[in-house]
């Protein structure tokens, strides 16, 4: 739980009252490699932050996943658009490492924007941050090439390509692992 507060104290004005509130609707949950986290059809109930592991969003498909998020540890998680709407998911969360989440139930985030002087803007900061990554990899799948795309991916997030398969990656840039073959050979 120490690294959660840490990264909270690092990004805003922590107060002792607000991590009581905060730590108090905390739980450890852990997950083995390739565990479905939540399902198609369920309704997400957590919002997660990420100790160790790396998480990934992905929509099943019978060729092909469509790989389209991951999440890393220090980062928050959660099939947000479930979470905040209380509706069934139309994707899926799977762990692709052994991961450790410190889970926030949906009932106990209210308290904590209802209980504390902080909550409300940890909530519009992990907002805004949800808001900005998505908007640049739609941005991304817009404007660049399959190529442009990877490389930038490789520049910007090298964690990626260190440990995540790369069917995932190809998937995720929107290219088949087969067309990611080629551009690896064409760049190294």
């Amino acid at each position: 739980m120490e690294q959660i507060r840490k990264h909270f104290e690092a990004n805003f004005d922590l107060t002792a009252s607000d991590w009581e509130v905060f730590s108090s609707k905390l739980t450890l949950q852990q997950f083995p490699k390739k565990h479905i986290i939540l399902n198609i059809g369920k309704v997400e109930n957590y919002l997660s932050f990420i100790e160790t592991g790396i998480v990934r969003f992905y929509i099943p498909n019978e060729e092909s996943d469509m790989t389209f998020s991951f999440a890393f540890p220090n980062h928050f998680v959660s099939a947000y658009d479930s979470f905040l709407s209380q509706t069934p998911s139309v994707y899926a969360v799977e762990t692709l490492s052994e991961t450790k989440l410190w889970r926030l139930t949906y009932d106990g985030l209210q308290t904590i924007y209802q209980d504390t002087q902080i909550g409300n803007l940890i909530g519009r900061k992990a907002s805004e941050e949800l808001f900005l990554k998505k908007t640049k990899r739609e941005l991304s799948l817009l404007n660049h090439t399959a190529e442009e795309r990877y490389l930038n991916l490789f520049s910007e997030r090298p964690e990626l390509i260190r440990h995540i398969p790369l069917k995932y990656i190809a998937s995720y840039i929107g290219i088949t692992p087969q067309a990611l073959s080629r551009i690896r050979r064409r760049i190294s």
